[in-house]
């Protein structure tokens, strides 16, 4: 390194350097041309060439000439188009001059059936869809009638292609909607001089009766999160209790004597559904109670409330149907009944009818002693046993099994116990000291009148425009049947979805259970009794094509749908 920094001559200047550097790349093409077969071919040639024009250090660069043709891609889409025939080709082409035979045509099987429904996607938007169906299943036939949903529903929302009745009201028409509904007057029975346009009918709809009725607090449903957290006085309290106690005692006269068909009893626990007699093919007034604890069917045990639960499964149903009490009930202090878990594990006397079972277990522990189990062991096998009999009766506690149906005398057993139980009403919670609310469709003492949120809309879909109308609020069962009635006058073809509350959608599926339960000979005389209970119920306050269809018993009259269509040309409604 030394000898090189020392001699100046023995230093390359850059343009030498690159010189040599060229040099080498020709010395190596060369080379290699020496070296390849004098028969190369013209695309190894070309490929050569290109190799040479490619390296920036040759001697002969050209600039490439951008219109020139590419041999070397000719020759490969010459190589693609014709391609060289092989074996199997050739065997193919044998095959196929060997076989003189025709094929047989097959047909094909017949087409399944195609059923068209339009229905409501998420976005509460009508939609057309098409479902195939099974060749076995039958195509769904549409109802003239449309049945009755005992569930209170929160929104309702109507689809149809023409303008909604409702939509920009004028003065007389709330007017006479308004009088028409506190007054409870229909169409055919109404004065000249009220307005029966399509617009006060529907607002006529839109109409229900509350008690309590307190601004700053949303009453239904109960645990909505709007409430705020205003504690009320033992003054304030002791006012609301006996205001609801003359509005509760009042509208419960009033279903006794059929002038109201049903309210509910909506709790912060439970919801009460109260029906007068005739509705739903019962004979008596009766009540619908879910969801229920065991606590509560305890409680209502102790006060010698007989009840069944429509719902719940056979197998498990064998003490419960039977209107008997459980094996251990809970003790029930001051009409209480709640179901904590030192409730559950306090020991009660028997019944009168466990007299039996008792004596059976005195032998039980007889025997285990005098194999020398000590009595510690057989306390707690006593234990364990007890404890899993209350599992299993809790197992279907909160749930729609536990439902409970109340009727004829026990009726009025079962509401002079929610008039005096102090269970009844919270003493915790964002709604302490608040009674439960009452609704009803009919006016009652203390009563106030209520209306639901009522919101117009445009919608587009599939390239077509519709008007939508969304309801908001206490959706009571006449509610959907009286806007029907209204929509099949002008309108072809509507659709309808309904979003209900989960604490209320046992009601339906009682109810149908209820009829499905009907005796044979009941059914041949449904007709008959189904006239004579729409005439009792004449004074209730609702049109007489309402009372007809809560009176119906067949099996499309009560059913728990999500979504509707009505279509004219199909004959009827259509739900699922």
């Amino acid at each position: 390194m030394d000898g090189i920094l020392s001699n100046p001559t023995e230093w390359k200047r850059p343009d030498e350097i690159i010189r040599l550097q060229r040099l080498k790349q020709k010395q190596k093409a060369l080379q290699a041309r020496m070296q390849k077969p004098s028969g190369e071919t013209r695309r190894t040639r070309s490929s050569t060439s290109a190799d040479s024009e490619l390296d920036p250090f040759s001697a002969n660069q050209k600039r490439k000439n951008p219109f020139s043709r590419n041999e070397d891609n000719i020759y490969k889409k010459q190589k693609q188009t014709n391609p060289e025939p092989t074996n199997e080709d050739s065997v193919f082409e044998l095959l196929s001059k060997s076989t003189s035979k025709e094929v047989p045509v097959l047909e094909a099987p017949p087409a399944k059936p195609v059923v068209q429904r339009f229905f409501i996607n998420p976005q509460q938007q009508l939609v057309d869809s098409t479902t195939t169906l099974d060749a076995e299943q039958q195509q769904v036939i549409p109802s003239k009638n449309l049945p009755i949903h005992w569930s209170i529903n929160s929104r309702l929302r109507i689809v149809c292609k023409s303008q909604i009745p409702g939509n920009n009201l004028r003065t007389n028409q709330e007017a006479s909607g308004l009088t028409s509904f506190v007054r409870c007057i229909g169409v055919k029975d109404s004065s000249p001089s009220l307005d029966i346009s399509a617009g006060a009918r529907f607002y006529q709809s839109t109409l229900y009766w509350q008690h309590p009725h307190l601004p700053w607090l949303t009453l239904f449903p109960r645990n909505a999160k709007s409430n705020n957290g205003m504690v009320l006085g033992e003054p304030e309290r002791a006012a609301l209790a006996k205001e609801w106690e003359i509005s509760f005692r009042n509208l419960f006269q009033l279903v006794r004597a059929r002038q109201c068909p049903y309210f509910y009893v909506c709790a912060n626990s439970f919801t009460v559904l109260f029906r007068a007699a005739g509705i739903g093919g019962r004979v008596e007034t009766h009540a619908l109670l879910t969801p229920t604890s065991r606590g509560m069917r305890a409680a209502l045990k102790q006060e010698k409330i007989e009840f069944v639960m429509p719902l719940k499964k056979p197998s498990d149903n064998k003490q419960e149907l039977n209107r008997s009490s459980e094996l251990s009930p809970m003790k029930i202090h001051n009409g209480s009944f709640s179901n904590s878990s030192e409730d559950q594990q306090t020991l009660t006397q028997h019944d009168d009818d466990d007299n039996g079972e008792d004596s059976d277990d005195m032998e039980e522990e007889k025997w285990l002693a005098s194999l020398g189990v000590e009595a510690e062991e057989i306390k707690k096998i006593n234990y364990n046993q007890i404890q899993k009999q209350q599992n299993r009766e809790c197992d279907d506690d909160y749930s729609d099994q536990s439902t409970v149906l109340i009727e004829g005398i026990e009726c009025q057993a079962f509401f002079n116990f929610l008039l005096n139980a102090k269970s009844t009403t919270t003493r915790v919670g964002r709604l302490a000291g608040v009674p439960p609310t009452l609704l009803a469709p009919v006016s009652f003492v203390g009563a106030s009148l209520r209306s639901l949120t009522t919101r117009s809309s445009k919608i587009r879909q599939m390239g077509e425009d519709y008007h939508s109308t969304e309801l908001q609020g206490v959706i009571l069962p006449h509610v959907l049947p009286y806007l029907c009635d209204l929509l099949t006058e002008s309108k072809d073809k509507f659709s309808a979805t309904l979003v209900s509350v989960p604490n209320t959608k046992a009601f339906c599926k009682v109810s149908q259970k209820m009829i499905d339960d009907a005796d044979k000979e009941n059914a041949a005389t449904a007709s008959g009794d189904q006239v004579l209970w729409k005439e009792n119920l004449s004074d209730s306050g609702l049109s007489d094509h309402i009372l007809e269809a809560m009176c119906r018993t067949t099996k499309d009259s009560v059913s728990d749908m999500e979504r509707f269509i009505y279509s004219k040309d199909d004959g009827g409604y259509t739900w699922s």
